[in-house]
């Protein structure tokens, strides 16, 4: 017996072994590299990539014998994109309506389609931090895990906890229309710190990566209950301090002020938005550590929006006193030394468009291309917790982009891919 064991253990090992020299071996020589955004342009390189991760970068253009070699030469070469703030199940559009006669899996092909155009824009990591029904995104995140469809690696928020009412609840119908078709249980909204707690321990229980809260009103939505704080101090402490507890961070979207405030003191990991932030909001949020997510894209939707007449008056009004302030949220951040991390909030905007970001981020906030660049790469990867991304180094996954032109001289080029590659699988642009 003692005999067949060792055999078994040799066998294991020649198995091992062969299964490693196996290992599908990919070359990629870059032209530039920016391995690590903030740290500069390296020249000529090669990536060298195993199986789905990235083993080694060495300067100059090597080979090796039997290995893939992908001539990206004439191209800048980064890290894959991460966008912190889309809504993959959402398209633009100004008929709210239309929520009571679509079926939830109607909501989860819109996320399939948009997971596609996302990744072929660049974007090998999001953050989804509202979606339709509560499980709707988590199912596409593990289709997209498990290969089943194309997309970028998703982290789900499901559903955002929402004050009764508020910016995330579901309101501008009738009362039977809402009891019958949003019934209280299947949305996201609270009240009290004990209902709060328990929210979020059901999205905890039903599959969720993160919490998203709507700590004040919101622009899109139907509630015309003003921009400023919604849930009060003690349901926002609930809900974070029970997130934390679990193991979950906590994205509060957060328009006016006083709400800033209040979600930062509470303890959230980002404040979504942010497009009232002011001296005390700031020194606050540089003082916990809490991330801005700007998501200047977004007004760019609504501005476009605006003028297609997509949206109610109520909708309207809160669309036209945002736009007067857009960006200065960002720039006193900036100002202040507040962690960035790059967000858009594609899907007020149609999906794809995500890198046009980075150009507002340096015209409303007078961001270097080299700081917005790190927001959406080694920040956006902090923020979210996933130390496995976001440069291009040994041991990380192999999500690599590659553009014409230099990034940092013209950020511009970032919105036209010329090439992406996820977990080592390059992926089609056509």
């Amino acid at each position: 017996m003692y005999k067949s064991v060792l055999a078994g253990v040799a066998v294991f090992g020649v198995l091992s072994t062969a299964t490693t020299a196996l290992a599908e071996t990919t070359l990629i020589h870059a032209g530039k590299l920016i391995a690590t955004p903030g740290s500069g342009v390296l020249g000529a390189s090669t990536i060298i990539v195993e199986d789905n991760r990235i083993a080694e970068v060495v300067d100059g253009h090597v080979t090796r014998d039997g290995a893939k070699v992908i001539d990206l030469s004439d191209k800048t070469v980064l890290p894959g994109l991460i966008d912190a703030h889309v809504h993959l199940s959402g398209d633009p559009g100004g008929d709210y309506w239309q929520a009571v006669i679509r079926e939830p899996a109607y909501y989860g092909a819109i996320a399939v389609k948009n997971s596609g155009i996302t990744l072929r824009a660049g974007f090998t990591t999001v953050r989804d931090v509202g979606s339709r029904g509560i499980t709707t995104m988590h199912a596409i995140r593990d289709a997209v895990r498990d290969g089943v469809v194309e997309g970028p690696r998703i982290q789900s928020a499901g559903a955002s906890l929402a004050i009764i009412g508020g910016h995330g609840d579901v309101s501008g119908f009738s009362k039977h229309v809402l009891e019958a078709v949003f019934p209280y249980a299947s949305t996201g909204a609270c009240t009290g710190a004990v209902e709060c707690a328990q929210r979020v321990r059901e999205a905890s229980k039903y599959g969720a990566d993160l919490i998203k809260i709507t700590a004040t009103g919101g622009v899109l939505s139907q509630q015309g209950r003003g921009l400023d704080q919604h849930f009060s101090d003690d349901e926002m402490t609930s809900i974070v301090e029970t997130a934390h507890r679990l193991g979950l961070k906590v994205a509060a979207h957060a328009h006016g002020k006083g709400g800033v405030e209040a979600a930062v003191a509470a303890g959230v990991d980002s404040i979504e938005h942010g497009t009232y932030l002011d001296e005390d909001g700031a020194k606050l949020m540089k003082r916990t550590g809490s991330y801005m997510v700007p998501t200047l894209m977004a007004f760019e939707g609504i501005r476009e929006g605006l003028a297609e007449n997509r949206y109610t008056p109520v909708v309207s009004e809160k669309v036209r006193q945002t736009l007067e302030v857009v960006g200065n949220g960002l720039k006193l951040a900036v100002k202040r030394g507040v962690n960035i991390a790059f967000g858009t909030d594609a899907g007020v905007f149609e999906h794809g468009r995500n890198a046009g970001e980075f150009e507002l981020m340096m015209r409303y906030a007078e961001m270097d291309a080299e700081a917005a660049l790190k927001s959406a790469t080694i920040d956006a990867a902090n923020l979210l917790g996933m130390s496995s991304i976001g440069t291009i180094e040994a041991g990380k996954y192999a999500d690599i982009i590659a553009v014409d032109g230099d990034p940092l001289q013209d950020v511009t080029v970032l919105e036209n891919m010329r090439f992406v590659m996820k977990d080592g699988k390059v992926i089609d642009l056509d």
